[in-house]
């Protein structure tokens, strides 16, 4: 059974709340019991926080045992060097996801420190971002 992990940075807590005309009206927590129940056959684990350091140490814990990680690291995708080293130096895949098109957003929202280090860029589909991240690593 592959074992994939989820790691959403910060705001993402407020799925369902936040923006709905960009991010939508459903909250995390229901996307993922939704995605939990399609892909029985795989094991998904889930992380957020709202604290760089912490997507950080969550990336170094996970990132020489999992198969994959789904990495939404929101607003730190476009400021976090430390993220983007974080990547780097471990061996388990990463997928970068964005729920919005960020190159239909701000331009400061076209940088990202993720990317290099990245298998690959999902952005752009709403929620079915993370859902087409997880049929990368099947």
């Amino acid at each position: 059974m592959k074992k994939l992990i989820i790691i959403n940075g910060p705001n993402l807590n407020l799925l369902g709340k936040r923006e709905p005309a960009i991010y939508g009206s459903l909250t995390f927590t229901e996307f993922l019991d939704t995605i939990k129940s399609k892909y029985s056959n795989v094991h998904i684990d889930y992380f957020q926080s709202n604290i760089e350091g912490e997507l950080i140490d969550k990336l170094h814990e996970v990132g020489f045992s999992y198969d994959g990680i789904i990495l939404n690291a929101a607003a730190y995708t476009h400021t976090s060097i430390g993220l983007g080293d974080a990547i780097k130096g471990i061996e388990t895949p990463v997928v970068e996801v964005h729920i919005s098109n960020t190159f239909g957003r701000e331009e400061f929202r076209h940088q990202s420190y993720i990317s290099p280090n990245a298998k690959g860029v999902i952005l752009g589909f709403g929620l079915q971002s993370y859902e087409l991240a997880i049929q990368s690593f099947l």
